[in-house]
């Protein structure tokens, strides 16, 4: 008959022999907080590596209007998109335009109502609006993922559990830290047809092992958006100023010249339009400056913004990076300001790209897949982990 181990033995071990202090320490730390935050964190895995393939599933569902038929004719130009639906009485407020042969999705003012329709870039045929039956589902995914469907509170558990795993990962690679050289191998390598015990414990050493880095970005992305001071201390890592010291600046070249824009764009909110600005010409423009190929969206103003508004992604980096520059003019058609993503600075850079950076989005679907891989492995891990200090509770 065995005997009832008491907590102190369960949540305690002893020093293995050779067994230095701080890695004993680890041990501890590595058993503790992965036994607080493990069922937290399954669920945070689990739902971001669900999430990552948003856009993806909601293409596929929509596959009809999302994708259309390659053509030898030229796809239509903005103006003629925009006359298509002023012949209707609608008045185009934004214009998408990906490449490849991928349906344009124009968004409109049908008097007081907002509405966006997929049209064929090549005949101009309305498509129609995509399906939503899926983001009800995506809306349950993502608050699951941000707060455990638990407003504020299920914020702050998310973000301690986090915290915890980071830690995690530190004294998980502390452990994994062979005592010699000769060991580095078997450290590396998964023994597919080990028992079950001894194929459970390479999985969490050796996968964990290898998914480190890219789930450490990953996590702290994730509470770059929950903490302040997280993301104070990232902005400062990368030259940036202080949250603090950039908001009392107002000295300072940046805020002056924000303040200077803010300050046209009120007036020309002002400023009546006193002719049709050909958005072709805006476009034309636009490419002159940004001399790529490239995922283009057009923006006309609107009673927040006054001014046209042409974005644009370029991809074109050998690490192939899908980064937003952006080109704006007056109500008149006249230039007036120019954001190329690579001239920021690197605190700057960071801010724009924290979100596709969290979700995988940043490389288009090869990271996406990635972080999916890499998520599921963290998934696996509390269920391993749990796996080897139950097999050791119960020897």
């Amino acid at each position: 008959m065995s005997k009832k181990k008491s907590l102190s033995q369960i949540l305690l071990r002893k020093r293995k022999k050779n067994e230095s202090a701080f890695k004993h320490l680890m041990g501890l730390l590595h058993l503790w907080l992965g036994l607080l935050s493990s069922i937290v964190i399954f669920v945070l895995c689990l739902s971001g590596s669900i999430y990552a393939f948003k856009n993806q599933i909601i293409d596929l569902y929509n596959y009809d209007k999302i994708f259309v038929s390659a053509s030898d004719q030229p796809k239509l130009k903005p103006d003629e998109v925009a006359t298509i639906f002023s012949k209707e009485g609608k008045q185009v407020t934004a214009l998408a335009m990906p490449v490849g042969n991928r349906s344009w999705m124009v968004s409109y003012n049908e008097g007081l109502a907002n509405s966006s329709t997929f049209i064929n870039p090549y005949t101009g045929q309305k498509l129609g609006s995509a399906d939503a039956g899926l983001n009800s589902f995506f809306e349950v995914i993502l608050d699951l993922h941000r707060n455990l469907m638990l407003g504020n509170v299920g914020r702050q558990i998310g973000g301690v559990s986090v915290l915890m795993f980071l830690v995690l990962l530190i004294s998980g690679f502390v452990l994994w830290l062979p005592k010699k050289l000769k060991y580095l191998k078997q450290s590396l390598t998964v023994k597919l047809k080990s028992k079950f015990f001894r194929l459970n414990h390479d999985l969490h050493n050796v996968l964990g092992f290898y998914a480190i880095p890219l789930l450490f970005f990953i996590a702290v992305t994730g509470i770059y958006v929950t903490y302040p001071w997280v993301k104070n201390a990232i902005i400062i890592s990368l030259g940036g100023q202080s949250i603090q010291n950039t908001l009392a600046n107002e000295n300072d070249d940046t805020f002056a010249n924000l303040m200077g824009d803010m300050m046209d764009r009120q007036q020309e909110k002002k400023e009546e339009t006193v002719k049709t600005i050909s958005l072709n010409d805006l476009l034309k423009t636009a490419n002159q400056h940004l001399d790529y190929e490239g995922n283009t969206v057009i923006e006309l103003p609107n009673e927040e913004n006054p001014r046209y508004t042409v974005r644009k992604v370029n991809a074109q980096h050998w690490y192939s990076f899908q980064l937003p520059d952006e080109i704006t003019f007056d109500k008149a058609g006249t230039f007036k300001t120019k954001e190329i993503f690579l001239d920021k600075p690197l605190d700057k850079q960071f801010t724009s790209l924290a979100k596709p950076l969290h979700t995988g989005e940043i490389m288009g679907l090869p990271s996406i897949i990635l972080y999916f891989i890499v998520t599921l492995i963290g998934c696996m891990l509390p269920i391993t982990g749990f796996i080897i200090w139950w097999h050791r509770v119960s020897k």
